[in-house]
C-alpha cells in the first residue's frame, strides 16, 4: 500500500453545485486564498451557512474547502485505522494532536476522497500543494502517517470531499448574491469551533447576520 496513493474513504458520491453573492472577486480578479461566506438566502442546504476556503480559482473554474460543516459520527482516529494507517490497537497510543484533527465534510465532490488543509510547516514534495502564505493542501496517505506518527503539521483538518465550480460559474454565482467573501485567517479554517465560524466571517467584513437577512434580495 503506497504511502503516496490518495486518500479514499467513503464510497464516491456525486454533487452538484447551485448557489446563487453580493461582493466581487479581488482586483487581480480570483479568489484563491480567500473564504467564501453563504449568504442567508443560500437554497441549496448542502451549502447553507458554509464557510469554504478556496484552495484554486482561475479561468479553468474553482474549487474549494467547506470548513464549518463537521462529518457527523467520523473522529479521526477511526479513520486511520480504517485506511490501515494504524492498526486498531494503536488507536490509544495517538499523539494528542491527531485526536484534534477535526473531520469535516469538504462538499458534494468526490466526498470518498480526503483533502488535508494544514500549516504551511508540513511540505511533502510533489504531494503538497502550497495555497497562501501559510496554508498548503495535501491529499495523500503521507501526511497521515505523519500526523499519527507525531510528525504533522501544527495545524490541520480532514475534510471529506470537496466544492468545485465549472470555469465562470463562481463569478456568475456572486453576481447573483449567492456569495461574500472575506481573508482567511488560520481560526476561521483550523478553528476548533466549527459553529462559530459563519458569524465569525461576517463579522470580519463588518456584516451583522440580523440585518443582512432582512435587507437580501431588496438590492
Amino acid at each position: 500500500m503506497p504511502a503516496s496513493r490518495p486518500i479514499k474513504t467513503l464510497p464516491k458520491a456525486k454533487g452538484s453545485r447551485r448557489s446563487t453573492a453580493s461582493a466581487t472577486p479581488t482586483a487581480r480578479g480570483y479568489l484563491d486564498g480567500q473564504m467564501l461566506i453563504a449568504m442567508p438566502t443560500m437554497t441549496d442546504e448542502r451549502f447553507e451557512r458554509a464557510v469554504i476556503y478556496v484552495c484554486a480559482h482561475s479561468s479553468e473554474g474553482a474549487m474549494g474547502i467547506i470548513v464549518n460543516q463537521p462529518a457527523a459520527n467520523i473522529k479521526f482516529p477511526d479513520l486511520l485505522v480504517q485506511l490501515e494507517v494504524i492498526p486498531a490497537n494503536e488507536r490509544i497510543q495517538l499523539p494528542v494532536e491527531a485526536g484534534d484533527v477535526k473531520v469535516l465534510k469538504g462538499g458534494p465532490v468526490e466526498t470518498g476522497r480526503g483533502f488535508v488543509l494544514h500549516s504551511a510547516d508540513f511540505f511533502i514534495e510533489n504531494s503538497t500543494l502550497p495555497i497562501d502564505e501559510g496554508v498548503c493542501l495535501t491529499a495523500t496517505l503521507d501526511i497521515l502517517k505523519a500526523i499519527a506518527h507525531g510528525q504533522g503539521p501544527e495545524s490541520a483538518i480532514l475534510a471529506l470531499g470537496y466544492a468545485g465550480w465549472a470555469p465562470g460559474q463562481l463569478e456568475q454565482e456572486i453576481q447573483q448574491n449567492g456569495w461574500l467573501h472575506c481573508a482567511a485567517d488560520s481560526e476561521l479554517i483550523f478553528g476548533v469551533d466549527t459553529g462559530a465560524k459563519y458569524n465569525k466571517a461576517l463579522r470580519k467584513i463588518g456584516i451583522d447576520l440580523s440585518f443582512l437577512s432582512n435587507e437580501a434580495g431588496h438590492a
